[in-house]
């Protein structure tokens, strides 16, 4: 018979080694600690970012409106469809890898904000040398 208030057993073969590689696991991979968290290269290079991370879900933020609702749904959970979806070598490795496309997503956001300020001042000083060159 069945003792309902017997501690759970449980087997040394049950406990998760945590130099254990479980990148590419699938659903079935745990998540070492430092994996969870917001994922900037995710979040804006969305559709790039995806193939290379084998996260095929991240295309969708090509499709209209709902592209919107995936975006963020990468940036909340990319890092782990990351490390569950493709191998990699170590922790080390992912986390290095993940810096570099959000270093790169910063400096893409950057970049175009940037050059939007630039053109804001450049364009109507430009349009004003024109009028005062024609003698306007």
């Amino acid at each position: 018979m069945h003792n309902p208030y017997q501690p759970p057993q449980t087997t040394v073969a049950d406990v998760v080694d945590p130099t254990v590689n479980t990148s590419g696991a699938g659903k079935a991979a745990v998540l070492p600690p430092g994996v969870k968290g917001w994922s900037w290269g995710a979040f804006l290079w969305n559709w790039i970012w995806a193939p290379f991370n084998r996260t095929w879900i991240g295309l969708l933020a090509l499709v209209p409106y709902i592209g919107i609702i995936v975006v963020f749904y990468l940036g909340i959970k990319g890092r782990e469809l990351a490390w569950r979806n493709k191998r990699w070598d170590s922790l080390e490795h992912f986390n290095r890898v993940q810096r570099s496309w959000s270093k790169w997503g910063l400096i893409l956001i950057v970049g175009v904000f940037g050059i939007g300020i630039l053109a804001a001042i450049a364009i109507p000083a430009y349009q004003g040398y024109v009028m005062r060159a024609r003698g306007g």
